[in-house]
């Protein structure tokens, strides 16, 4: 999943003048009681599972839907939740069978349909999904979503529903991890009021998780309700949550030490030296699947030339990952030292030096590299990254810097902010970027697959600079259809390596997950995907 921009809003008085509810310390969204408030951004699309992929959407949907697996919120591990059983016998072929007595928040029933209806819905091209390439491995994906010309079925000939308990998934490859993905909001399901009134549903979408939007008001605030039928076993423990719009996490900041703010999940680093002060023990550091690195568009020949990747490979080595870490981010962020997240672990897949010294500061050796891959395109680097976040033209000034002081040249890098993530995003969808720019991956689920074939496969949903490599493309296969976990992880590493030999993007830092609360709630706690466990939460 790409990181949104985090925290955004003018002030609490904003809020005010747009709905009719006293400022968030007091339970913002009409109910009062037991009702938190939290920083948020508006979602970049509507709230459909199979079309959100950024942070913001999928705090909301993480609140309103349940799937077949669900990520345990502290170690992340993928666990059984609507699932009964998910069976297989040769990686390719399963049988979901899924638990009695689920339902959606209008009363229907959660019955084999609402996924086998909800995933075709994902994967067809007419319904241009930004998430169909999550149902790529299900037989039947070439002919509802081509890579050119017309659709040529409604539906995906592997998914057949075999009673209102049980369904079928043929896959058109071997993937052994196939289950494990399923937790990913991608794959939740829908009612059938998704599909008689869309329109209607997109407005106040209905899901069946322990919340329930109640009410949205695009830039001031989305009030979810704590559903009291909720069948399942983690229900909400507080009346219900107001995500409040900000743009700019320092007055998020501000609002909370103030009381007019519950909670803000994203301290922005002009107040990591003072936020241990500020907030004692209701500042939490955690540990979280989230890398940066700085991505490059390859339809740019510029960048795509031979030889220009030891370019790349210079400009790692003249970023001084830990002297930026240290000065800005102050404990919030280690420097990288593979494409992946140290939450996964060794038996998960990360690899602790594999980017080796190519992402260890070396100005000398940067020097060298950049100038045997024929000097940098342009004469001038151009980093492109959006402004409405608290701490990005920091890291990203102290990057260019970092590389004018390699180079000794005080022009060879400079910033380019764009105003809005949303105008960022619309530009890189466009291709219309000549330079490097700012790539945050806040992973789907916990497996090194997550970390590189979304980014990296050629044509894969979030491969914004159009990297493309045919050794790379076969190992991830090769990992997808081995059925041994180790041996799968083997070769989704030695993928990793060609991704380091070309240096496709450039790894900078693990970010940790950080929020900060006040003393109205207790029970706080982010998961492994950096997100509030909302539904833990306990006020007053």
């Amino acid at each position: 999943m790409r990181c949104g921009t985090h925290a955004r809003r003018a002030a609490c008085a904003a809020a005010l003048a747009l709905a009719a509810t006293g400022c968030a310390g007091v339970g913002a969204g009409g109910n009062g009681g037991a009702v938190l408030s939290s920083s948020w951004a508006d979602p970049q699309n509507p709230l459909e599972p199979a079309n959100t992929n950024e942070v913001q959407g999928g705090k909301v949907l993480d609140m309103i839907f349940r799937g077949l697996k669900r990520y345990d919120p502290k170690t992340g591990k993928a666990r059984d939740f609507l699932a009964r059983s998910i069976e297989t016998r040769d990686s390719r072929t399963f049988t979901v069978r899924l638990k009695d007595g689920w339902i959606f928040s209008n009363g229907e029933k959660v019955t084999a349909r609402s996924f086998v209806d909800a995933w075709n819905y994902g994967a067809s091209l007419r319904n241009n999904q930004k998430n169909a390439y999550f149902f790529g491995y299900i037989d039947g994906y070439d002919e509802v979503h081509p890579e050119s010309g017309r659709q040529r079925a409604d539906t995906l000939s592997g998914l057949k529903v075999v009673d209102d308990h049980t369904f079928t998934v043929r896959l058109n490859q071997k993937f052994s991890g196939f289950p494990d993905t399923l937790g990913y909001a991608a794959f939740a399901p829908l009612p059938r009021a998704f599909f008689t009134d869309h329109a209607a549903w997109v407005r106040k979408p209905v899901g069946n998780g322990p919340y329930t939007i109640e009410s949205y008001t695009k830039g001031a605030q989305m009030y979810l309700k704590r559903w009291d039928r909720y069948p399942g076993p983690d229900k909400a423990r507080n009346d219900g949550v107001t995500l409040l719009v900000y743009t700019d996490s320092n007055t998020a900041y501000t609002d909370l030490l103030a009381g007019n703010l519950d909670l803000a999940d994203d301290i922005p680093a002009a107040q990591l030296k003072n936020v241990e002060s500020d907030l004692g023990e209701r500042y939490l550091n955690t540990p979280a699947g989230i890398l940066q690195t700085l991505a490059f568009p390859y339809y740019d020949k510029d960048w795509s030339r031979p030889g220009a990747e030891k370019v790349r490979t210079g400009l790692s080595m003249a970023i001084n990952r830990r002297q930026i870490t240290d000065t800005i981010f102050r404990g919030t962020r280690t420097p990288a030292t593979d494409w992946t997240s140290p939450v996964l672990g060794a038996a998960g897949g990360y690899k602790k030096g594999l980017c080796g010294r190519a992402c260890e500061y070396d100005p000398g050796r940067a020097r060298e590299l950049i100038e045997e891959g024929g000097g940098i395109p342009g004469g001038r680097l151009t980093v492109t990254y959006n402004a409405d976040s608290g701490s990005h033209r920091q890291w990203v000034d102290a990057v260019c810097n970092s590389i004018n002081n390699a180079l000794g040249d005080d022009r060879a890098c400079v910033g380019n902010p764009v105003g809005t993530f949303a105008d960022f995003r619309n530009q890189l969808g466009g291709h219309r970027m000549t330079g490097p720019f700012r790539a945050g991956w806040q992973m789907d689920y916990p497996l090194i697959q997550n970390f590189l074939q979304p980014l990296y496969y050629t044509g894969a949903s979030s491969n914004d600079g159009a990297w493309s490599d045919e050794e790379f493309d076969r190992l991830v296969d090769r990992a997808n259809a081995e059925t041994d976990p180790a041996r799968s992880v083997a070769l989704f590493q030695r993928a990793e390596e060609v991704v380091r030999d070309h240096m496709a993007a450039i790894p900078l830092w693990y970010q940790n997950g950080n929020a900060g609360y006040s003393e109205r709630l207790s029970h706080v706690a982010l998961n492994p995907f950096s997100v509030p466990v909302y539904n833990e939460i306990r006020v007053g």
